[in-house]
């Protein structure tokens, strides 16, 4: 009879997942995490929300929008817009635009310019809530805050919520090209239809503005870093004008990249010398033409003296020469320039590791006051695992930011699960000691170490015009927690995976906690599976995709895979100690020390400090050669073990989100396999090791390896 009950009610809640599957109509991916479904009838009857008192300014148009499309979404009931107090009303306003928010007396002071307060009150005797805050801006992110609320089901009885970002500056760059194409972009092409603007005015930019707004992001740079002069055209200003009036509204600035050529290629002139009067005068004039065009331009992003683009070296200037002529016409207008790190030099470098730091920290102090610094999260290029760079901290008396990569191009590009914010805030709590213990790299970004003027993060944009945005579901997840994270550094990365996976899928705990702890551990499989214990670009040249560890032909030292293993013989590993390139020594001397020991540091950072022996055995008291390959096995494992929970998941989602996942990760298990095989047979052609008992050898010869080919990879547009 016991086992007639229960066989009955496990086909009960069998049948129940079929349905709950079947019922769930198909999703594209379009809405990202602003989907707004239903919520249960149980939560909605708990939310008095009745009207929406707002103020007429367009920043204050959006919020009351987007709440009462969230509203009519997630409740089933409209929202209308009243001018006088109701029990269930929300009140939106500053001080400035709403007598009724003026006279509350809030405690706005110390939420700054884009800070808000979420408050639940009893005005004239009725319940209402209160989103409140200094300016339009911190209105409109209150307003998204609230209904990520509802979305992630929580309590709004009794709400007293403060929040204000801790960067100034939060910045989506994108490498696109004026041509359509994106580099390092998986996800079509790009959301700026260059050739049709300004005339057609693409509504999926107001789309894009409204999900940056809800996480945040206030800024965009519209164009490759790689920049075409002709962006600083009048039909080019004209085109990003247009594209500035739709982000406008949602609380965003655009920004350009600029060619430092461009006085020479665009304007005519036979020099781009940052000290010439009459290049300055041309930056001067062309800057006053954007901001007449657009009055609130962000301003220039620069990346200068590096990979082949001109820079203030050619003409024997300094980095700090050539920032502050483009800083000083800049100026006037309120406008600033980010000026990029990544550097290298003209000739072949003894470390590509040291050069950043070596072309900028003698230049500390020399930088205008509306210069920011912009620094790559570790000391390389967007490797799967870096140390943070020694920049951080060292740049005393300079506006420094972090800049990482949204879009995966060396993490397995669109087709790989894999989730950056553990990697961000890996480089984010890493302790610089400049100023002693406890000086952590948010620390200086936040201006809480330096005292900065300016503040800002910049992600490298994983968007394109593909209908899913990013090119997979899951790749939307790491635009959100950049979002996330460039507002607060400190933010946990698992908290915003709960959120990113309860607005963007379900909220059923038996879906969210598999699948924020498969997220969780995504990263750590990548590092795996494709660079272990240290190792760092090995990624097949040029489109970066697949591995590539035996090229070592290539011009420049530093553009070759093998340049960073130096497996041989004897061993692998970088040595970056006293008796290598001393790469160490420009770290604080507490931080170097947590590296300078091989047999006592973390082994996950072994080889980017020390070339060590195959047969070296390191603190976790494990021999290198097979903990290496141990390494490639557990990565490869973990995806098979996603895949595996994935599958589980398929009653909580809809058939096409489902069947485009379950599609992703099958790729990503044969590609963690060919890169497991594929660097197991390089190292053994330079070890002569055989594999420790019971591994499996490569499933082909390094030649096969060696020989693929793939000269249509996405993402190469430049």
């Amino acid at each position: 009879m016991k086992l007639r009950i229960l066989l009955s009610l496990m086909l009960m809640l069998f049948s129940a997942s079929v349905a709950t599957a079947a019922s769930l109509p198909d999703e594209d991916g379009y809405d990202l995490w602003l989907r707004y479904r239903p919520v249960e009838a149980a939560y909605a009857r708990n939310l008095n929300v009745s009207a929406i008192l707002g103020g007429d300014t367009p920043l204050q148009r959006s919020a009351e929008s987007e709440l009462q499309r969230g509203l009519k979404g997630l409740l089933g009931r409209d929202a209308a817009r009243v001018k006088t107090v109701q029990a269930g009303a929300l009140i939106l306003g500053t001080p400035a635009s709403s007598g009724l928010i003026k006279n509350l007396k809030l405690p706005l002071q110390g939420l700054g310019e884009e800070g808000f307060l979420i408050r639940s009150i009893s005005l004239n005797s009725k319940p209402v809530t209160v989103i409140a805050a200094n300016s339009d801006r911190g209105v409109l992110y209150g307003a998204f805050r609230y209904l990520s609320l509802i979305q992630t089901r929580q309590p709004l009885g009794h709400l007293n919520i403060s929040d204000a970002p801790k960067t100034d500056l939060r910045l989506l760059n994108h490498w696109d090209n004026l041509d359509g194409s994106v580099e390092r972009g998986y996800a079509g092409a790009s959301i700026f239809d260059w050739w049709r603007l300004p005339d057609l005015k693409d509504p999926r930019l107001t789309d894009y503005a409204r999900a940056n707004a809800s996480i945040g992001i206030n800024g965009a740079v519209i164009d490759n870093v790689n920049a075409s002069p002709l962006v600083l055209s009048d039909r080019y200003i004209a085109k990003a004008a247009a594209i500035a009036d739709m982000l406008r509204p949602w609380g965003m600035k655009v920004y350009l990249s600029v060619n430092f050529a461009s006085p020479k290629a665009l304007g005519g002139l036979p020099t781009a010398d940052p000290l010439d009067p009459q290049v300055i005068k041309w930056w001067q004039e062309r800057t006053d033409a954007i901001y007449k065009a657009i009055p609130d331009f962000g301003g220039f992003l620069v990346k200068a003296s590096s990979e082949g683009q001109p820079g203030p070296g050619d003409f024997g200037r300094t980095h700090a020469q050539g920032a502050n002529m483009l800083a000083r016409a800049l100026k006037p207008h309120g406008g600033v320039v980010m000026w990029r790190a990544f550097v290298y030099a003209s000739d072949n470098p003894e470390d590509r590791f040291k050069q950043a730091y070596d072309e900028f920290k003698p230049l500390d102090g020399q930088f205008d006051d509306n210069v920011i610094i912009q620094i790559k999260n570790g000391p390389i290029d967007f490797q799967p695992r870096e140390p943070f760079s020694p920049l951080f901290g060292a740049l005393t008396e300079t506006n420094e930011m972090m800049e990482v990569e949204i879009t995966k191009e060396y993490l397995g590009q669109a087709t790989h699960l894999v989730y950056l914010a553990p990697m961000w805030r890996e480089a984010l709590q890493s302790d610089t000691y400049q100023q002693g213990p406890g000086t952590t790299v948010a620390k200086v970004l936040e201006g809480k170490v330096y005292g900065n003027r300016l503040t800002a993060m910049a992600g490298v944009s994983n968007i394109g015009a593909d209908r899913d945005w990013t090119g997979t579901d899951f790749n939307q997840a790491n635009w959100y927690a950049y979002g996330r994270l460039a507002w607060n550094p400190d933010a946990d990365p698992k908290a915003i995976a709960s959120d990113w996976t309860k607005m963007t899928f379900s909220d059923n705990p038996a879906f969210v906690t598999p699948v924020v702890n498969m997220m969780m551990g995504s990263h750590e499989a990548v590092v795996d599976y494709m660079t272990p214990l240290g190792l760092a670009h090995q990624m097949a040249t040029g489109h970066h995709y697949g591995p590539g560890p035996w090229v070592c032909d290539l011009a420049r030292p530093e553009w070759n895979p093998c340049y960073y293993a130096k497996a041989d013989k004897g061993g692998i590993g970088f040595d970056r100690t006293a008796t290598g390139s001393d790469a160490l020594a420009q770290y604080a001397p507490e931080a170097a020390a947590k590296w300078s020991d091989p047999k006592t540091m973390d082994p996950r950072f072994l080889l980017w400090f020390h070339h060590v022996p195959w047969d070296f055995v390191s603190a976790d008291e494990k021999p290198l050669w097979p903990d290496l390959i141990a390494h490639y096995d557990v990565g490869v494992d973990y995806v098979h073990d996603m895949q595996t929970t994935w599958a589980d998941m398929k009653p909580y989602v809809d058939d096409r989100r489902f069947t485009a996942v379950s599609e992703n990760l099958a790729i990503q298990a044969r590609e963690a396999k060919w890169w497991r095989d594929a660097m197991i047979a390089y190292f053994q052609s330079k070890n002569g090791l055989s594999l420790p008992t019971g591994e499996a050898p490569p499933e082909h010869d390094l030649g096969y390896y060696e020989s693929l080919q793939f000269p249509n990879a996405p993402g190469q547009g430049k």
